[in-house]
């Protein structure tokens, strides 16, 4: 029986029984699976697209990134009509990042919009979501439930809209240079043999500020072939593994800023046989932020203030695996931190002032006055610019 996939994450299959995963600090959900192919895929013939017969289990638990902190909040998936797609829904997890009022993201592998729906609930009806899948049959089985989806929410227009075409190829669908806040990625991009190319189309259709937040499987070594052709490995979204070294070069290749570790999980092969092929090489299923900023004067190190208006934040962020901000609390960033929080969609939920100057908190103030204060502190220091320049002319 042939099932239709080169979307969601592959991760898994029949052979999942033989694979475990052991916990890295800041580890996120779960690593769940089924079997695809790509072109290029071994065992994929020249020209082909149709992906391998689908199959069941677990690779490992861990990996993707969960919506955290949203809580109840969150009411899609108890939702009737998301039933089916969750049926045919072969993520690694739910991948989903904060600050997402109003942003238009678009999801690379949608699969069956089980992401999708859940993200255009947190947009809201100002903004928009965009799923991208190579397999026709799973854009169908989306598209059915986008009426149900806008009654639930009370959303008078559709926000949602699903695309058949290829992650690598977005140009040809019609995806138009920096017309997205948000990318995601829920473990396709290592179904994908030129990842440089999906990485440079992400790159041209995000805005200035946007990030592609994606989970992703990577490993510890430049694959040989042995393990690269290998069809159960390949399967297992083990054999298309980018070396973790070179996501860094790629990124700084096209543009990105360097890559930030989200959460991660130790990926482990319980098979004599596999464990054989596989040897010292080591897998990761981890989650990254890549952000995209527009070209600007030299950074420098800051102390910012979260204030705690992200929804379902608002106590604390998580923003990687190195910064947890706490509302009200003053923290210091390095520069390449602080010029993401100036230049993203985070700008204006931190107040942020270079080392040596004084940031505007009092004992009781909430988060909000010390923004206000911020703002005439700001005022203030710009009016006293002007003063001085004209005194000067």
């Amino acid at each position: 029986m042939t099932r239709p996939s080169r979307s969601r994450a592959a991760c898994g299959g029949r052979w999942g029984r033989w694979a475990t995963a052991g916990r890295l600090p800041a580890a996120g959900a779960r690593l769940a699976s089924q079997q695809v192919q790509r072109p290029g895929a071994p065992g994929a013939a020249p020209g082909s697209r149709s992906p391998p017969r689908r199959t069941s289990g677990r690779l490992a638990r861990g990996g993707a990134s969960g919506a955290r902190g949203l809580g109840s909040w969150l009411q899609v998936y108890p939702n009737p009509g998301i039933r089916r797609p969750r049926r045919q829904y072969y993520g690694c997890g739910l991948v989903i990042p904060e600050c997402l009022e109003n942003c238009w993201i678009l999801d690379l592998g949608s699969g069956s919009g089980r992401d999708c729906y859940a993200l255009s609930q947190l947009v809201g009806e100002t903004g928009h979501v965009t799923g991208i899948d190579m397999t026709e049959s799973q854009v169908e089985v989306a598209k059915k439930y986008i009426e149900y989806h806008m009654e639930k929410y009370g959303f008078q227009t559709p926000n949602v809209t699903f695309l058949h075409g290829y992650i690598e190829k977005l140009e040809e669908i019609g995806i138009k240079d920096e017309s997205y806040d948000i990318v995601i990625s829920n473990c396709v991009i290592n179904l994908v043999p030129d990842k440089q190319a999906v990485l440079q189309e992400v790159y041209r259709v995000l805005k200035h500020g946007g990030e592609l937040y994606f989970s992703d499987v990577y490993a510890s070594l430049e694959l040989p072939e042995e393990i690269r052709t290998h069809k159960i490995l390949w399967g297992e979204c083990l054999g298309g593994a980018l070396y973790w070294k070179d996501l860094a070069v790629l990124a700084q290749k096209i543009g990105f800023c360097p890559p930030r570790l989200v959460t991660a999980n130790l990926i482990t092969v319980q098979n004599k046989e596999l464990e054989r092929v596989i040897g010292d090489c080591r897998f990761v299923s981890a989650t990254f932020r890549l952000f995209k900023l527009p070209k600007t004067g030299p950074a420098e190190r800051c102390q910012v203030i979260y204030n705690g208006g992200i929804t379902g934040h608002e106590k604390e962020l998580i923003f990687d695996a190195n910064f947890t901000f706490k509302e009200g609390e003053i923290i210091e960033v390095d520069k390449e931190t602080a010029a993401i929080l100036k230049n993203s969609r985070f700008a204006q939920d931190f107040l942020i002032r270079p080392i040596g100057e004084t940031l505007p908190t009092c004992s009781g103030c909430s988060a909000l006055e010390s923004k206000e204060r911020y703002r005439e502190s700001e005022v203030e220091t710009q009016a006293e610019g002007e003063a001085g320049s004209m005194q000067e002319a």
